[in-house]
């Protein structure tokens, strides 16, 4: 799958104002690298969106926390990948919510 078609199907299952969710699975001993998985929950049930949201922000997926790996600490790095998952999508950093789970 490429940058394009994880974009696309990406806008199949988030609208803007919708709600994803940021699950924390694992941080480095150095506290500088986070391992988050996206989440979207409908109908009580979460899906899982990292896959798709690795490939469309070019983003390294860890084989090991089967998360998407965000370096840097001092702010909150779920919302930056959400904010950014929503800039590729949207064009508007705040078009998708950001919740953590």
């Amino acid at each position: 799958m490429n940058q394009e078609q994880a974009i696309e199907a990406l806008k199949e299952h988030v609208k803007p104002d919708d709600v994803l969710y940021a699950q924390l699975e694992h941080v480095s001993k150095s506290g500088m690298t986070r391992f988050i998985k996206v989440r979207r929950i409908k109908d009580d049930y979460p899906y899982d969106l990292t896959y798709l949201a690795s490939v469309a922000l070019g983003w390294k997926l860890s084989k090991r926390y089967d998360a998407i790996e965000v370096g840097g600490c001092g702010m909150d790095m779920g919302f930056h990948l959400i904010s950014n998952l929503s800039r590729v999508l949207y064009g508007d950093d705040y078009a998708i919510k950001h919740r953590w789970l």
